[in-house]
Parts: structure tokens; C-alpha cells; sequence
């Protein structure tokens, strides 16, 4: 018994969260079921190539993962909510989705240097 008083401070001031939600963010972003979004999106939301092909007449097809630093939170939510043509549903949650798009507007800021 004496022993759990030790963990008493902790118990009653301890509210910080586990991670932060820049790191949620970040851990959504990097991996949110299974599939990167930076793998089509970028490093920090930039786009970038999917892929490139040549079709049967030698025609060279490109599809691009879109810049998605500059779209609103309500836009972000409704494309993911979607079924897409290209990117797979995630069925993310309303709250996973907002820190996403925290995520890369906060990392975006630091690169602008709007924040340290």
C-alpha cells in the first residue's frame, strides 16, 4: 500500500497525453492503415508521382499524388471520406483526419518559418 502512494502525484497531475497531437499527426500520416499517405502525397504534403507508364500507343501516362498543403480542413474531410478513383478508403475517423491535417500544416509552417 505504501507503495502506491509513490504513484499518487502522477496520478493526480499526469494529464499530459501519452504523445502530442503533432506526433498523432505525424504517425497518421506516416502509416494510417497500412499505406502511407506520403507515399502519393509527399514528405510533408508537397504531391508527387504515383506512377508513370506508356500506353499501347506509346503515349506516356502520369498520375500524380495531389499538394494537399493548401486545402481546407473541411475539403481534406470530404475527399477522404469519399470513394476516390485512385486513393484507397482509409475510413479514417473525423478526429484522425483533423490531425493530419494539422500535421502538415505545422510542418509546413516551420519550413516557411512562421513558427520554431
Amino acid at each position: 500500500m505504501k507503495k502506491l502512494w509513490l504513484f499518487l502525484p502522477i496520478f493526480l497531475f499526469g494529464s499530459e497525453d501519452f504523445i502530442t497531437d503533432l506526433e498523432y499527426g505525424q504517425m497518421l500520416y506516416k502509416n494510417p492503415r497500412g499505406i502511407s499517405c506520403a507515399s502519393c502525397h509527399g514528405l510533408k504534403g508537397e504531391g508527387k508521382v504515383i506512377v508513370s507508364y506508356l500506353k499501347k500507343n506509346k503515349e506516356r501516362v502520369t498520375i500524380y499524388g495531389s499538394d494537399i498543403r493548401q486545402i481546407s480542413l473541411s475539403k481534406l474531410k470530404a475527399t477522404v471520406a469519399r470513394n476516390h478513383p485512385i486513393m484507397p478508403k482509409y475510413y479514417l475517423t473525423t478526429e484522425e483526419v483533423t490531425a493530419i491535417y494539422y500535421y502538415i500544416q505545422m510542418i509546413n509552417q516551420k519550413d516557411k518559418g512562421d513558427i520554431e
